[in-house]
Parts: structure tokens; sequence; C-alpha cells
């Protein structure tokens, strides 16, 4: 059944990825943001030790991988985190999980080199991989924070004697292409370590070059609990949609809906109680009119 409702502006947990290449500061300004999110810090460390030269900054814990990166590790290390309760997650980085040693592009090229398909069919069994790992992120309870190394990245274009060369058009991160549509917020750092963003449904850092501290953690932050949790979002769509019902069929319809959905929750209570006042008035209506 398609529903239609009213946008409603609710908390969210932040999805956050920063590129940079090598030695722009990814770990460090990744873990200065964290800082402001939460107090509650986790670290996936691909990067062979680089999380702890930075414990000097505050307290974060972390769970080391190694080659080969599959993304399986990367999924347990996600889940161990969830279920230890930690704040943020920040997964440093996500570019082993495309392009290292055991990461999905070296799996599809020894899934074509062994016969068993060509490059093309390959990537059948690669892309639900890929997107395990991109829903892991999107579906997580705590903040998360994913680096990526960039490369400078080149297109051809014919140049002025009519021959095609190749012309640097900026920085791109190594990952899946499309990858960064998937966070809130995408920071690119340059080497002397300024930040801009390249996506920003914030709209708090539209246009601007800055370092990033552990403010910045703080301003996203009171971006992202600036509104209603997503269950008392449900009780004020029930309790708006039957404002003016007149059906006690139709109340018992969206009442299952609103309280299959807050299942397990606390506000299921307001929606219950909701629904037995409107119940009694108009079962007295129908009885009114049956007499």
């Amino acid at each position: 059944m398609v529903e239609i409702r009213k946008a409603v502006r609710k908390k969210a947990k932040l999805r956050l990825g920063i590129a940079a290449p090598s030695g722009a500061g990814k770990t460090y300004s990744s873990l200065l943001l964290a800082f402001g999110l939460g107090q509650k810090v986790g670290l996936i460390d691909t990067e062979q030790g680089s999380g702890d030269l930075y414990a000097d900054l505050g307290d974060y814990d972390i769970i080391q991988i190694e080659a080969p990166y599959t993304i399986d590790k990367y999924l347990q290390a996600i889940k161990a985190f969830e279920q230890a309760n930690y704040d943020v997650i920040i997964i440093d980085s996500l570019s082993h999980a495309w392009a290292g040693d055991g990461g999905l592009l070296d799996k599809q090229g020894k899934i074509a080199d062994s016969g068993k398909g060509n490059g093309y069919t390959a990537w059948r069994s690669i892309t639900p991989e890929h997107n395990a790992l991109v829903n892991a992120m999107l579906a997580s309870p705590c903040h998360i924070i994913a680096t990526m190394r960039s490369k400078q990245e080149y297109v051809l274009q014919v140049n002025d004697n009519g021959k095609q060369a190749p012309k640097k058009v900026g920085m791109a991160p190594i990952q899946r292409d499309g990858m960064e549509y998937e966070f809130t917020v995408m920071f690119d750092i340059d080497i002397n370590h300024n930040a801009t963003s390249t996506k920003d449904r914030t709209r708090l850092f539209d246009g601007k070059i800055f370092k990033i501290t552990s403010e910045t953690g703080e301003q996203l932050l009171a971006w992202l609990n600036n509104g209603v949790t997503k269950e008392q979002a449900e009780v004020n769509n029930f309790k708006e949609k039957t404002s003016n019902i007149s059906s006690l069929d139709e109340l018992q319809k969206l009442f299952a809906i609103s309280f299959n959905n807050l299942r397990g929750c606390s506000e299921q209570e307001e929606v219950i109680e909701h629904y037995n006042q409107l119940k009694i008035k108009l079962s007295e209506g129908e009885n009114n009119e049956t007499v």
C-alpha cells in the first residue's frame, strides 16, 4: 500500500566520508571529528598500525584488520563495535576493501583469471559483497566515519594540436564509483590539511575551507540531533492520520501498522492510549447512529 505522509526531520546518525592523499591527515582528522560526536570511539585500522600513532589525542579502541582485506572482516569489525555499544566507528581505510590485497578488485580479477567467468560476469558475485558493506554502514546504530585514499584523476581531452592528451580534473577516492553518494557528508582534505565538502546535506560547510577539529564533530552532532526520533515521528504520523478519521475499521488498520512499527519501543504506549481514546469516541458515534 502506498503511503503519503508529511516530511519530518528526524534525528540521525552520521555517515561521513573523508578522502585524502597520503599524508594529508585522514586518520588524525577522523579521530578529532569523532571525539566531537561521542565518548566511545572505535577505529577499524587497515593501515598497518597507524591508528595507534594518535593515542595521545584521546581515548579510543582499535580493531586491526590485516590482508587479505575481505568484506567479511570489515563486517565482523563493524558488528563487534556495534555490539559493544560504541558511539562512533571509524573505518580507516575503506579503500583496502576495494583495492587492497584480497579486496573486491583483487577478488574480481582472480575470478576472471580462473576461467570461471570473464571480467564482466565476475561482478555478479562481487557486487553483492560491496552492497553488503554499504548496507552495514548505512544501517549501523553508530556514527560512521569512513576514510578513503585519493588519487589524481585524469580525463582525455583533445588538445590544441587535435590530439588526445590527459588532463588533471582533481582528486578521486580509491573506491567503487559512486561510493561518495552513500554518505551524508563527504570531505576532501588536501596535502596542507585543508578540508572542503564535495557533498553536504547538512549545508554547514558549503563553500568553506577549514581544518577538521573536534568542533567540526560537535557542529555535526547538533545538526543530527535537531529533529525527532523515528519512534516519535511514527507516533506523530499516527495521530495526524487519525485526526479526522470516521471509520473504526480504518482506525484499526492504521493502529496495526504503527503498533508493529513501534514494537519493543516505549512510544508504543502513546499510540495505544490514543487508539483507545479514538476507539471509544468512534464506537459511541456508531451506537448513536444505530439508535
